[in-house]
């Protein structure tokens, strides 16, 4: 049985303290990117490196009905600032654990054991996928070519994350 394709909204935040529309190459490759797919863009912001501001970005993204999923980049380190794992993850009503998982092992086959230092995560929150992804452009075409990109196609088999999100399950 073929399932038609589904176009979902997608917000991208870019978490930098330097960053803005103009520079942000990570945040507008992800844009590009879901766009080329299909989908359509949700919303987009760049915060700085605060939990508070991110949390409150993300809260009002996954209480919007018209928002499926939410794609970060930046703040996955363990630099002082870094702290999107910790702004974001309290917000899961159900962690993706295999996704940082596959990230790394994808990752280390690109840049080797330098991925330890990748915190990626991913769960969902109100029935939302949030998907954390280092800042790096390299690191977020692994993240959306090798893992998101399928999981948010209808049509990707045996299973992707489309039912769950637009409440077909």
């Amino acid at each position: 049985m073929s399932q038609s394709a589904v176009s979902l909204n997608i917000a991208i935040l870019t978490v930098s303290d330097t960053r803005t529309l103009e520079d942000d190459k990570s945040g507008q490759y992800l844009v590009d990117a879901l766009k080329s797919a299909g989908h359509l863009l949700g919303d987009r912001a760049i915060v700085k490196d605060d939990i508070y501001q991110q949390r409150a970005v993300v809260s009002d993204w996954i209480a919007r009905q018209d928002v499926h999923a939410v794609i970060s980049t930046g703040g996955t380190g363990f630099t002082g600032r870094d702290s999107t794992p910790e702004a974001l993850s309290v917000l899961f009503d159900k962690h993706v654990d295999g996704f940082g998982e596959l990230f790394r092992q994808l990752s280390y086959e690109e840049i080797g054991t330098s991925t330890i230092q990748s915190r990626a995560v991913a769960g969902f929150a109100n029935a939302t996928v949030i998907f954390c992804l280092p800042g790096s452009t390299g690191a977020c075409r692994t993240g959306w070519e090798k893992i998101i990109r399928s999981q948010l196609d209808s049509q990707f088999r045996p299973c992707n994350f489309v039912g769950h999100l637009t409440g077909t399950m």
